[in-house]
């Protein structure tokens, strides 16, 4: 240890001279961060190559075992990336992983070390030790890995990185600014999930009081927690009191006198006249300020929400209360309200009508023969409920206890079952900050349909289709508007299985807006990730739960997993929470549960089932026999209290005819469950749950390869190693852009709801980096330029990006295609438009839909314009109907429009004739491309004589098709028409005048019959290369001339229609000096065509509008030269430029994956 700090200090020592200098030639100004860590910051970029985009978040002294040897040395922790660097003794290790590349992380110990932190990727194990705070460490590890996943899965990752602000306080620690905004993060994240507060909800800070209970005459101890819009409390014993005080029920917040039984205390008044005494606060002056400050901003919003809405009172009583209603909270809009019944989605049919509450209480069957005990139990259940709002306090800000979660246990009332649901989801609290936020999602979201829509539609009738409530058009409109405006909202989500049946449920308890705002607490925080279209969240849980199996049933756990049965019941478990697979009245009581005490409701009581169940389990030989034995145990859960009429339970009806099963009290269910796995603590599951997510985003990730290969490897030439391998580099230049910028937005470039072969994009920068690497033609000073010309071919959508199919597609090309092929991709790559060129060709899609749909006038396109604009599009297809021809009373299919845009975008087979002509200036770009390709080639000079004989030749052929140019043609843009240049039968023949000049005459003075342009006319090859002559190249830079330089005519060309001028040179460039080809780098003697005048050759700086030349010459043209065919038909190994890729990435400007490189250098 003695030797690594003489050797650290000495290279401390010669960090200081390189810091000192590098914040002098950068500037650095003083920020957030202590000289100590820029210092750190400054050796992280340097040893590793990173940009300065890459913050580095903190670093750590640790040890890191390279076999059985350790080394010490430093763990850098940065946004994206984990980094360690040793050096010691001429020894260096070095490593660099991606986030986005670690499948495990786990803190655990060993024989030899007590506390070790391991790292796993897809290929390899490290094993890092002797950390100074191992804790601290490893829950930044955890975290940064949840933001690589979170980038992985739906890209929050980016907006996180990109919106990280800077703390205004300096620290006298080393840690920099990102460090303490994480930590600030992860504690309004712990913050958020203890009181269900919305996702933007901050914390300010938390202080150590007590709180008087008035129920129980005590002071409890606990912790104060203060964010912008809440004040919350919750005991240290845990399930003793907590409390929620939202500040827009605050009217007063006053000190109260201190004395030595109740020091510094604060009062707090809500408008529900409650008041809460809090004593014990250490900095009562700091903290009253810091709420008056949150409370006026809070009345400012409120205020402007009065005034844009219009719809509150004056009054508190009137504006904060609600008659015959448990919540404390601004009342809302209802969509019982106004013209309800005009806002559907069934545009068919504006007369059904809208339902104004809860679905349940307009079909409850009740006869006076049926008051029976059960009633009177119901009616005592509601009585105890207002025992306890009089005791404990009613609406938002009651006191929760032990108390209230008795209650809940033995089941919430039918009537009161909606608003607690609202209270405990937190659901409540959005409801009331968005006044009629849902209202204006129906008015959207009206008459708009995408996929999401569409599996809306034929879920709509399969949700409770037993309840009397969904087998009329009340229900059934009521649940489409809920699904579709959630749709709308959330279109990551858009619309998942499960969610109908869910949905269904909180409809039958709850008004219209209030189920919408309990499925927005149910699919973004209480089941985060559920519902995505990859249930990565219900996936999650189900690792969880296997992990929880283990610990807890351990000897039913092993046979679990041979049968596979955990991984079939979890997700319809856990996905429509018991809803699917309980008779409904018994699933509610699930459901009550689980809005209280969040998902180890769901988990206690799956381990229940299974701990009831476990000798028939053991004795199952099959995973259907253990199905059938799980299945009948839920059907026979029953709920002896419900008041409901029995519900036909579908599920029962798939089991066998069997002896049934003995009844199952819901309520001795779930009590089991509380007291035989009640253990399970919420922050446990949050680390199960990270464990498990890592696990999971990394297989869809390899999933999603396997799926693209597979779709891929049949449609081009290279093998499933080769795809695969260009994938992990495809994706690693997508994300290593999204980490350090670009010139498009992350989010557009990767859309996880997306097929899997458009998931990942890359935009033109990504493109080019990926084309000098891999492509063959990227040599010489023209390579960015032929990658823009490759990536607009490619781009066949126009949107400005490339998805993976269509980069392989290109790359097939280059390396497997045939000489026709690759003249064809090249020639294709020059004839394009320039960029900027305004298209005035209509959306062809578009046109076939009001072809097909005369009775649909569409709103919103998705065609090529509107995605280069900035609106943020919804995916949705705004159609609206013509009145008068509505008869049927179904949506039109949206498969139509499917199949009309997949036609659009499938790759026509492209005829030889069908390319357009190259005029001009094409042609000089084509040339210009030629020069460059070969730079770097080994028979380099061969391959300029003969591109120099070649485009001789196509000088001369657009000279000659410029006499089949009609008049008309020419008053047109010189747009050839015919191709009559090598038909049998015509002379073409050039002859020179006294003074050298060319000139094209009628009859053969020869007698040759036959002639044509591609063949003898020309003469002998050789006589062309003797007579090229050495060309000074004039600048004809638009700058000096005002125009684009062009080919070099003779001015006789204006005098004589009949007599054209063959002498034309390629101009060495279109718009500056510099961008000139200079004769060095082609060779001394080379030049385009003949010529006998020198360099007193009179020349045009004009384009000539009127010559063009085909794809059928160009061609023809290439295959007299061997030298060009022999490199065009040149096989590419393309693992070799892979591997040399992976080399340039490892020591140039980007660092790749672990699964690239890990120790990049390391001896010894």
């Amino acid at each position: 240890m003695h030797i690594f700090q003489i050797v650290l200090m000495k290279y401390l020592h010669l960090f200081q001279g390189i810091i000192a200098e590098y914040n002098k030639n950068h500037d650095i100004k003083d920020d957030d961060d202590t000289d100590k860590f820029k210092e750190a910051t400054v050796r992280f970029r340097k040893l590793f190559g990173m940009p300065e985009e890459e913050k580095l978040v903190n670093y750590y002294s640790c040890s890191y075992w390279k076999g059985k040897v350790p080394r010490q040395g430093w763990l850098y922790l940065s946004i994206n990336h984990l980094c360690f660097y040793s050096f010691l003794l001429g020894k260096e290790a070095k490593l660099v992983i991606r986030w986005a590349d670690i499948t495990q992380l786990e803190k655990n110990a060993t024989l030899l070390l007590p506390e070790i932190i391991k790292v796993s990727t897809r290929s390899t194990e490290h094993i890092f030790s002797v950390f100074l705070n191992i804790s601290e460490t490893f829950k930044l590890m955890e975290q940064l890995a949840n933001i690589a996943m979170r980038q992985l899965l739906d890209n929050e990752g980016f907006e996180q990185d990109r919106s990280l602000p800077k703390l205004k306080r300096k620290s006298p620690k080393k840690v920099s600014a990102l460090k303490r905004d994480l930590d600030a993060r992860a504690k309004s994240e712990r913050y958020r999930a203890l009181f269900r507060l919305p996702k933007d909800e901050k914390l300010d800070g938390h202080t150590d009081c007590t709180l008087w209970t008035p129920f129980n005459k005590m002071h409890i101890v606990g912790q104060m927690f203060v964010s912008t819009n809440y004040i919350c409390f919750t005991s240290k014993e845990e399930t003793l009191c907590s409390l929620i005080i939202p500040l827009r029920e605050v009217t007063i917040v006053e000190k109260a006198d201190s004395s030595s039984v109740l020091p510094s205390p604060l009062s707090i008044s809500t408008k529900n006249r409650m008041t809460f005494l809090f004593a014990n606060l250490k900095d009562r002056d700091f903290l009253v300020q810091r709420i008056s400050d949150f409370l006026q901003q809070t009345t400012s919003k409120m205020y402007f929400e009065r005034e844009i809405i219009g719809s509150f009172s004056s009054s508190d009583d009137e504006v904060y209360s609600r008659q015959s209603s448990l919540l404390s909270s601004s009342p809302q809009r209802s969509l019982g309200s106004e013209a309800d019944g005009e806002r559907q989605f069934n545009l068919n049919d504006n007369s059904v009508p809208t339902a104004t509450q809860a679905l349940m209480t307009m079909y409850r069957r009740r006869s006076p023969e049926e008051f029976n005990p059960k009633l009177a139990k119901e009616f005592l259940k509601e009585q105890a409920w207002k025992n306890h709002f009089a005791e404990y306090g009613q609406g938002v800000c009651m006191y929760r206890t032990e108390k209230t979660k008795e209650l809940v246990l033995k089941g919430i009332p039918e009537n009161m079952r909606g608003e607690l649901w609202l209270l405990f989801s937190g659901a409540v609290n959005e409801m009331a900050t968005h006044p009629g936020y849902y209202e204006d999602l129906v008015e959207k979201s009206m008459g708009k349909y995408n996929l999401a829509t569409e599996e809306i539609e034929r879920d709509l009738h399969r949700s409770l289709p037993e309840h009397p409530a969904f087998q009329n058009e009340m229900g059934i409109a009521a649940l489409r508007r809920v699904l579709t405006a959630y749709a709308f909202r959330n279109p990551n989500i858009g619309y998942c299985q499960a969610m109908n049946i869910v949905t269904s449920v909180l409809l039958l308890y709850a008004k219209e807006e209030e189920a919408f705002w309990l499925l927005v607490a149910l699919c973004e925080r209480m089941l985060p990730d559920y519902y995505n279209t990859r249930v990565v969240g219900a996936l999650v849980d189900q690792g969880v739960f296997e992990e929880l199996a283990r610990d807890n049933v351990p000897q039913l756990y092993d046979c679990m997993q041979d049968l596979g049965v955990i991984s079939t019941i979890s997700l319809s478990w856990f996905l429509t929470l018991f809803l699917s697979v309980m008779p409904f009245e018994s699933a509610v009581v699930v459901v009550d549960c689980f809005f209280y005490d969040g998902i180890k409701v769901i988990f206690q009581l799956a381990l229940s089932v299974l701990d009831a169940n476990i000798d028939k389990l053991l004795n199952c030989k099959d995973d259907g026999e253990a199905m059938t034995v799980l299945g009948r145990y839920l059907d026979s859960v029953t709920n002896k209290d419900s008041t409901l009429p029995p519900i036909p339970h579908l599920h029962s009806l798939l089991t066998d005819n069997g002896e049934p099963h003995p009844e199952v009290d819901i309520f001795k269910l779930v009590q089991s469950s509380y007291e035989k796995f009640g253990c399970i603590r919420a922050d446990v599951i949050e680390q199960m749950r990270f464990r498990q997510r890592l696990r999971v985003i990394q297989t869809i990730e390899d999933t999603t390869k396997r799926n693209v290969v597979r779709t891929i490897v049949t449609e081009t030439a290279f093998t499933t190693d080769e795809l695969e391998e260009l994938y992990v580099l495809f994706k690693t230049e997508h994300l290593t852009s999204c980490y350090w910028g670009g010139n498009s937005n992350p989010m557009d470039r990767h859309d996880p709801s997306l097929p899997y072969l458009e998931q990942y994009r890359i935009d033109f920068e990504q493109f080019k980096g990926l084309f000098c690497l891999l492509f063959p033609w990227s040599c010489g000073t023209h390579s960015d330029s032929l990658a823009k010309r490759f990536f607009r071919l490619l781009d066949q959508n126009g949107d400005s990006f490339i998805n993976f199919r269509e980069f392989v597609t290109g790359l097939s090309v280059l390396c497997h295609g045939d000489l026709t092929q690759k003249l064809k991709l090249l020639y294709r790559m020059h004839v394009l438009p320039e960029p900027n060129l305004e298209h005035d060709e209509p959306d062809s899609a578009f046109e076939a839909t009001q072809y097909f749909f005369e009775d649909l006038t569409p709103e919103h396109s998705l065609g090529q314009d509107s995605r280069h604009k900035n609106d943020k599009d919804d995916g949705f297809v705004s159609v609206t109907f013509k009145t008068e021809k509505i008869k049927k009373t179904h949506t039109p299919d949206y498969r139509t429009y499917l199949k009309l845009w997949k036609q659009e975008t499938n790759t026509k087979i492209e005829n030889m004739k069908d390319l357009p002509r190259l005029n001009q200036e094409q042609f000089i770009e084509l040339c210009k491309t030629l020069y460059n390709m070969f730079s770097e080639d080994p028979n380099e000079q061969e391959l300029y004589h003969a591109t120099a004989t070649v485009t001789s030749l196509l000088l001369e052929i657009g000279e000659v098709g410029k006499l089949f140019c009609s008049p008309s043609d020419k008053e047109d843009g010189g747009i050839l028409k015919d191709n009559c240049l090598c038909q049998s039968g015509q002379t073409s023949l050039f002859h020179q005048t006294p003074h050298g000049e060319q000139f094209l005459s009628g009859p053969n003075p020869a007698g040759n019959d036959e002639s044509t342009l591609c063949g003898s006319s020309l003469g002998d090859e050789q006589a062309v290369c003797s007579q090229m002559e050495d060309i000074k190249l004039e600048d004809s830079s638009p700058k000096d001339h005002g125009m684009s330089s062009a080919m070099l005519i003779s001015d006789d060309e204006t005098k004589d229609d009949t007599s054209m001028s063959s002498y034309s040179v390629l101009s060495a460039g279109s718009h500056d000096m510099d961008e000139k080809l200079q004769c060095e780098d082609i060779a001394e003697d080379t030049v385009l065509v003949r010529n006998n005048l020198g360099p007193t050759l009179p020349h045009s700086t004009s384009i000539d509008k009127d010559w063009a030349i085909t794809f059928e010459q160009f061609l023809a043209s290439v295959l007299t030269e061997q030298a060009l065919v022999a490199y065009f038909e040149k096989p590419v190994i393309i693992m070799s430029r892979i591997t040399n890729a992976k080399n340039v990435r490892k020591g140039g400007r980007q660092v790749m994956s672990a699964s690239d490189y890990e120790i990049s250098s390391l001896s010894g």
